[in-house]
């Protein structure tokens, strides 16, 4: 399993620089005109496995997902990928058009990873659900949980810590306070009980929880 928090500070920041200067995310803040279009698409590692298991395969496996969406033509308004499952909240103009598009990608990165790894015939992807946003408010705590999720399953402390989502990207363009204003407008309460408890192993229990201080986590 990949664990970031053993990284030393300089390696942690240098990662995390670099993902900043990419340019993710495409789009500007969204501002959902219709947000049943916009859905949070997740999709999990067979039996949830850390496949997705150095920073290497996670930033290639993170630009082959992004551009799978951006040749979609679908505003991908947040996403996180971890070792093993990862969520986007994104545009889905055609619901076939998009879920063949996803499988096509799940196919084709199997197929390197296992090669990688030497697992010929290994399953890689399982899981694939899709929820759709009911109101603005469904939204914004979907954008809110989509950051967090590194801090929920354990992989870090602080949100910024985690540079395989879209939070670095939004901490820079909206700035520390429209961050903290999103938390404390739209909590998360239950959110994700039951279908996003993807871990075999809890790697250390003196984590952050999702429900602490977001001033805290953000780490400002």
């Amino acid at each position: 399993m990949y664990e970031y928090r053993h990284l030393t500070p300089a390696e942690q920041a240098a990662i995390v620089a670099e993902r900043r200067q990419r340019g993710f995310p495409w789009h500007g803040p969204p501002h959902p005109e219709e947000p049943g279009a916009y859905r949070l698409v997740t999709a999990a590692c067979y039996e949830h496995h850390h496949i997705l298991h150095t920073p290497e395969r996670l930033q290639w496996f993170e630009q082959e997902l992004l551009s799978t969406l951006r040749d979609l033509s679908g505003d991908c308004a947040g996403w996180c990928v971890l070792p093993n499952h990862y969520h986007v909240l994104v545009h889905i103009n055609e619901m076939r058009t998009f879920t063949r598009t996803l499988g096509q990608l799940h196919g084709r990165t199997s197929h390197q990873m296992n090669r990688e790894d030497d697992q010929r015939g290994r399953k890689v992807w399982h899981r694939c659900q899709d929820r759709r946003m009911r109101s603005d408010a469904h939204f914004y705590a979907t954008l809110n949980y989509i950051h967090i999720n590194p801090v929920k399953h354990g992989y870090v402390t602080r949100w910024p810590d985690w540079p395989f989502s879209s939070f670095s990207w939004y901490l820079q363009t909206h700035g520390r306070e429209w961050m903290v204003d999103l938390w404390t407008r739209y909590p998360l309460l239950n959110y994700g009980a039951a279908w996003d408890d993807f871990i075999l192993e809890r790697p250390d229990e003196s984590n952050a929880s999702p429900s602490g201080d977001l001033r805290s986590g953000l780490g400002l």
